[in-house]
């Protein structure tokens, strides 16, 4: 996975996939994604992304499988 930032546009891409993309869908104003040829997710592109999506901080976590 590939987190992109643009300033100049205040956009974030998200590619979760290499694969070639066939269609785009607006989820919402500020939010699309992008489908492979079999509908699963490829990328997704936020606008306004330090306002939408606190873009500005980024975490990964790792959360193992716990037994009980």
């Amino acid at each position: 996975m590939k987190i992109r930032y643009f300033s100049d546009t205040d956009t974030a891409l998200i590619e979760f996939s290499t694969v070639s993309v066939v269609e785009t869908k607006e989820i919402s104003e500020n939010l699309y994604i992008d489908l492979d040829e079999k509908g699963n997710l490829v990328s997704m592109t936020i606008e306004h992304a330090k306002q939408k999506a606190n873009i500005s901080e980024v975490s990964y976590l790792q959360m193992e499988k716990t037994y009980t």
